[in-house]
């Protein structure tokens, strides 16, 4: 692995700060990850922004196949020349942007789930994992590097103060674990955090399934949209547009305290809240 502020100086290019541009500089790590993650020679994987391609030439090394999209459009004749040097034959480099990427098109319909891999810019973070709850069925795992605060957030458990919207629909539909922590002095740049490793598997069944998904998450957008009101008082001035007295009388059919506020349901009480919700619109 040649070392990024090398690799940037010969090129005449400098990581994009907008981009939230951080390079692995350590040459151990991509190939930890991808043991730790357990990739297979089976796998067909889809790289979210292979930035320098530290981590695409490990994952090419084991991986069946590999798509590293990449937006920003500066790196794609290096990457090309990275890969060349390495002499790997299962890589295509896509310049794009992956919120814009059709994931459930690329993973097709050959019936073998696809693995999403990368290091994820601060600035998307949230919005890429919600892509790839939505486009689950077609994705096997996500081994996904994140800033340490937003992977904690991920994993919290309700109750705790870093639980929030992105906490309930992961643990809605996928186990997940902290593989490895990566200190800030691996990444060139140094960003100013560390950063954490996590195996996200998407589960086959959900224990509890919510009737309708796209409303699970309105529910839980709407009750963390202003997590300090009661869950009463957040429902009525959400998106949900319920009255008082509709906010009430679905609280108390689900068996949730109206005083309660987002952070204090477990992942099954926004399932039966969100259930009962849709039955009493419904109705």
């Amino acid at each position: 692995m040649t070392s990024p502020s090398r690799l940037l100086k010969a090129w005449n290019l400098g990581p994009n700060k907008a981009l939230g541009q951080n390079f692995l500089s350590d040459p151990s790590v991509p190939d930890r990850i991808v043991a730790l993650g357990g990739i297979s020679a089976e796998d067909r994987v889809l790289e979210v922004g292979a930035g320098l391609g530290a981590l695409t030439i490990s994952l090419a090394k084991k991986a069946k196949a590999v798509l590293a999209v990449e937006k920003d459009t500066r790196f794609m004749e290096l990457l090309k020349a990275e890969i060349l040097m390495n002499r790997l034959e299962n890589v295509e480099v896509l310049a794009g942007d992956i919120l814009n990427f059709d994931i459930p098109a690329f993973a097709g319909n050959e019936g073998r789930k696809i693995v999403v891999a990368g290091n994820l810019p601060y600035n998307i973070s949230s919005q890429v994992l919600v892509q790839l709850v939505l486009a689950r069925h077609s994705i096997r795992k996500a081994v996904i590097m994140l800033q340490k605060e937003l992977a904690l957030r991920i994993i919290e458990p309700a109750g705790s103060r870093q639980y929030g919207r992105i906490s309930v629909m992961m643990q809605y539909c996928a186990d997940i674990f902290k593989i490895m922590e990566i200190k800030a002095d691996r990444f060139f740049p140094r960003p100013k955090i560390d950063s954490v490793v996590l195996d996200i598997r998407f589960r086959e069944n959900i224990e509890y399934p919510a009737g309708d998904e796209g409303f699970l998450f309105k529910v839980v957008k709407a009750a963390f949209g202003q997590r300090r009101k009661t869950l009463k008082n957040a429902l009525m001035g959400s998106e949900l547009h319920l009255d008082a007295e509709t906010s009430s009388r679905v609280l108390q059919k689900a068996g949730i305290d109206p005083i309660r506020r987002a952070e204090s349901l477990e992942v099954p009480e926004f399932v039966r809240l969100s259930n009962i919700i849709t039955e009493t619109v419904a109705g």
